[in-house]
């Protein structure tokens, strides 16, 4: 089995081909990953900090996409003080076609 252990915008996700992450929203057309680890048949190279020569080609499936509903609650005893805010955080996904 092949995989890969990549790093997108400081977070490292581990993907094999014709996988789909969520990642957090990238603002430029083309993703740029690097390869922190690189797995094939019981063979790994792991890299210092990243495997040179190894590639991850990434598409993008969709653009923005918006993640589950978070609320985030206040509180303060005695003092009748409540307030509750929800935010989604919007995500980019992304399909892993090959790792070379």
């Amino acid at each position: 089995m092949k995989y890969a252990v990549i790093r997108i915008k400081g977070q490292q996700y581990k993907v094999s081909e014709g996988d789909e992450i969520l990642v957090g929203k990238l603002v430029d057309k083309k993703p740029k990953a690097e390869v922190l680890l690189l797995a094939d048949n019981g063979k790994v190279k792991v890299g210092k900090p990243t495997v040179k020569g190894a590639k991850v080609k990434i598409k993008i499936v969709k653009q923005e996409e918006k993640g589950e509903k978070l609320y985030v609650q206040k509180f303060k005893a005695k003092s009748r003080y409540r307030r509750k805010m929800g935010f989604r955080p919007l995500y980019t996904r992304l399909l892993i076609e090959r790792i070379s």
